[in-house]
């Protein structure tokens, strides 16, 4: 069963983009499906049909949005980046820009898929806009005027609610349902083609105009989210392997105090390095995978080097110059010997 597990895991990051696309579309189809359930209640006030349209209309998006993000694994990557020091590799804002972008297109697709769902729906921009509606070219317009003002709104307010509307002598209320509506359903579609045509010309058109700029740009981010991703399964293995000799030596002393008849009070301050190893071949694999960090101080030391001053992006040179930017490239490289190494199995 485990092994299925990892087989999953490992497809879904090898497909990371895909699977994230997967996500958007279940969460815009969720989205549609809580707007439909949503039992939709205008309070039918004046001073308060507008502030409830408009939570109805905004807040939900903010919401869907703010989970798309939360869900994309590539947040936390921006944020490292965005607020780690230079050190020795600068921050591209072009890196940083296309990381963002990228992930904003994502979380875009559920809140506009609730935006569209509602105005073309038309219930909240009802709620939002009865008191708009023009009672001289829809209702009996020598009426009107002869109403106060505060009086006026009381009775548009009521357009939303067929059971407490009272207005039907001064404008018939399926007029004015219908009135609104339209214009609600027109906003929708055309919300709905321009979002289209947004997307159209942010995914086709843009990398046609700067495809250099987008190459290099996709290229980075995806540099930087493989560096992650290599360092945490690394910093994994150290940490399998660092806990791995701790036990072992843990246990060779403990071993060795019970040989020499100590206390079991005495097992603490025994020395661990008076043990002999009883697996020298296993433990000298583990103290490999250590790589020379044998202690806690040490690890703390590199993590923190690695935060604060990331390697340059130069293979096969101590100190490399930097360009403006901090990536690679910048001034002639000097000739480099090429080697060539060959081994046999025997």
């Amino acid at each position: 069963i485990m092994d299925k597990f990892r087989m999953i895991f490992q497809f879904l990051q090898s497909n990371q983009e895909s699977f994230m696309n997967g996500i958007c579309g279940i969460m815009a189809l969720a989205s549609a499906q809580m707007y439909s359930a949503f039992d939709f209640n205008c309070p039918c006030l004046p001073g308060y049909n507008a502030a409830y349209s408009a939570g109805i209309l905004l807040a939900p998006p903010l919401v869907l949005f703010l989970l798309g993000l939360v869900m994309n694994n590539n947040v936390s990557m921006l944020a490292e980046e965005w607020k780690r020091p230079p050190g020795r590799r600068a921050k591209d804002p072009a890196v940083l820009r296309y990381m963002f972008c990228s992930m904003a297109q994502r979380a875009l697709i559920a809140p506009v898929v609730w935006v569209a769902v509602t105005l073309l729906d038309g219930k909240c921009f009802l709620c939002a806009f009865c008191t708009a509606v023009p009672v001289s070219a829809l209702g009996n317009g020598s009426l009107a005027p002869g109403l106060p003002a505060p009086e006026l709104a009381r009775l548009l307010a009521r357009v939303p609610c067929p059971e407490i509307y009272d207005g039907d002598w001064l404008l018939a209320r399926e007029v004015a349902v219908r009135y609104l509506r339209c214009i609600s359903q027109a906003l929708g579609w055309s919300f709905v083609l321009l979002t289209t045509l947004l997307a159209f010309v942010v995914r086709s058109v843009r990398p046609c105009f700067t495809q250099a700029a987008f190459l290099k740009s996709k290229y980075w981010s995806h540099y930087i989210d493989i560096e992650r991703k290599l360092f945490d399964e690394t910093c994994t293995e150290h940490a399998k392997a660092f806990a791995k000799v701790c036990i072992q030596q843990f246990f060779e002393a403990m071993n060795h105090d019970l040989e020499l008849g100590h206390t079991h009070g005495t097992l603490a301050t025994a020395p661990a390095s008076t043990a002999a190893p009883t697996t020298p071949d296993g433990a000298e694999e583990e103290r490999e995978k250590l790589r020379g960090i044998t202690d806690q101080g040490t690890m703390n030391r590199l993590l923190t080097s690695w935060h604060k001053c990331k390697p340059p992006l130069r293979l096969g040179q101590e100190e490399p110059p930097l360009m403006g930017n901090g990536w690679a490239g910048g001034g002639p490289r000097p000739p480099r010997k090429e080697v060539a190494t060959y081994f046999s199995k025997v």
